[in-house]
């Protein structure tokens, strides 16, 4: 069996070659723009980062995290998953190996996350932040 980390690897020099990747993801931490162990993502080289984006990065921590771009300076990002409620990542802006264009849903649907209602959404998400934990516990009852 091939490990997680050599898929990933093989993903990054992909996009890196300018090679559009569709990628499954794992975990909650999206929740609920993306779900894991159902949707899939399409990584592409990044362009012009802006806060809003969701990017493929390594943080500090050492790991490879799919999170939203929260705020960024020169050379470095602060990143927070959509399902998160407190934790952030950090990680420089040359740690950031791909760019989430699309969410591509069961059956094949895509879902593009450069639309003007999914960043509006996105924003009002994280205004939101305060309530989270209550809406998401909603949304995984029903």
């Amino acid at each position: 069996m091939i490990s997680d980390d050599v898929i990933l690897s093989e993903a990054i020099r992909l996009v890196q070659d300018g090679v559009s990747v569709t990628f499954p993801v794992n975990g909650r931490s999206m929740l609920p723009f993306i779900v894991g162990g159902r949707d899939s993502v399409i990584l592409e080289k990044p362009r012009e980062l802006k806060i809003g984006d969701i990017v493929l990065a390594k943080a500090d921590t050492g790991h490879f995290v799919i999170h939203r771009i929260e705020s960024m300076d020169k050379s470095s990002l602060t990143l927070m998953g959509d399902g998160n409620l407190a934790g952030r990542e950090h990680c420089s802006k040359s740690d950031v190996f791909a760019q989430v264009t699309w969410v591509v849903l069961p059956g094949g649907k895509r879902r593009s996350l450069g639309t003007f209602r999914f960043r509006l959404a996105a924003k009002i998400w994280y205004i939101l932040l305060p309530l989270r934990r209550y809406l998401l516990w909603i949304y995984r009852k029903v």
